[in-house]
């Protein structure tokens, strides 16, 4: 056997190498700059993903993958930080990206199982579910502030992505509009805690229900502010 020329040798062909520049520049539909710079190096299905409950001490962690299509279909005024937006905007684009994306999926991780695993695999292993289960295959990914391992492709972590990138903005909005919702069926059957109101987080209305009826298996008991709960509780007898 004998060493082939490098001539011999094909060459992988690659897209070209995408240079993405920041851009200075004000609202909600500005910096869409990583899309169109992946998309020209010839990425043309970019997945988002993003998650909802990361700071809440109640309910799932909820996690969102889109694609969405490239054009003036996938170009929805008013995309950004779903935190940013009220309830009702977040509602009225929830129902814009599920009507035009190409492929979206939401994945759940309920809260004895973040107190399990921990919060940050919880959030790694939700995202690149979502992300998995998209069809088509995205050909790249953009995630939310920190990478994701395991993803079906190159994929790239943009700070405050969610802002900054269409795609990643609508997996926001798709993550916090699912779980909004959740946390209303929750209040159903725990009506105490107010979860319809805040949603789970620790506002000052639910440390006051936290106090006075004690955690509930929707809390994260692995929490500092719920695990306080629980530790006074057995110091003071009371199980």
């Amino acid at each position: 056997m004998t060493l082939k020329s490098l001539a011999e040798i094909p060459t992988l062909i690659r897209p070209d190498r995408a240079v993405v520049r920041r851009v200075h520049s004000q609202g909600t539909d500005a910096g869409r700059t990583i899309e169109s710079t992946l998309r020209r190096a010839g990425f043309s299905l970019i997945a988002g993903a993003d998650e909802a409950g990361r700071g809440s001490c109640a309910g799932p962690l909820v996690a969102a993958a889109c694609i969405l299509p490239p054009g003036r279909r996938g170009t929805i005024a008013g995309l950004t930080d779903s935190k940013l937006l009220s309830a009702a905007a977040r509602e009225r684009l929830y129902e814009l990206i599920i009507d035009r994306a190409l492929t979206w999926q939401v994945v759940t991780i309920s809260a004895p199982t973040i107190d399990r695993i921990r919060l940050h695999v919880a959030n790694v292993q939700a995202m690149r579910r979502a992300v998995a289960a998209l069809r088509p295959v995205p050909m790249y990914t953009l995630t939310d502030g920190f990478p994701v391992d395991g993803l079906p492709g190159p994929a790239l972590a943009v700070w405050k992505g969610d802002q900054v990138a269409g795609c990643i903005a609508a997996a926001s909005i798709l993550a916090k509009v699912s779980r909004d919702r959740m946390m209303v069926e929750l209040h159903k059957d725990y009506p105490q805690y107010g979860f319809d109101v805040h949603k789970g987080y620790n506002t000052a209305e639910h440390h006051v229900a936290l106090a006075k009826y004690g955690p509930c298996e929707q809390h994260r008991h692995s929490y500092a502010n719920v695990r306080r709960i629980i530790d006074e509780s057995k110091q003071s007898g009371v199980v």
